[in-house]
């Protein structure tokens, strides 16, 4: 089965950047899409950034411009570049992997969570 691994958060100041990085591993054909999520205290998880199977990219609205995801398909690692970090990007943050190919932030495509990391940012 797909395992994926996060790592990368911590606590940061407003203005600052973080690099999450999640490693995935198992049937190539159980992630063909891949996506970062985020859950705040009180709050429903959301989709930040995702990867569609043809490539594709979608971010939120309240993270375009300021976080970048990427992935390397011969490492089998996804990233999420965050810079410009406020105070309402303290979450945890997911990484998530789906054997569907579109769709890439609904939290329903996806089949395989990690356990998350905590990113913490204070003003």
């Amino acid at each position: 089965s797909v395992q994926v691994v996060e790592s990368g958060g911590g606590s940061v100041q407003a203005g600052g950047s973080l690099r999450l990085s999640c490693a995935a591993s198992g049937p190539t054909d159980e992630r063909k899409m891949m996506a970062w999520f985020r859950q705040a205290p009180g709050k429903e998880r959301e989709g930040v950034a995702g990867i569609e199977n043809d490539g594709s990219v979608l971010y939120a609205s309240s993270v375009k411009g300021r976080f970048t995801i990427s992935r390397d398909n011969a490492k089998s690692t996804l990233s999420l570049q965050m810079n410009d970090l406020k105070p309402d990007d303290t979450a945890v943050y997911y990484c998530a992997a789906s054997r569907m190919s579109r769709g890439a932030l609904d939290r329903g495509m996806y089949a395989y969570w990690g356990q998350g990391t905590q990113v913490t940012v204070s003003s």
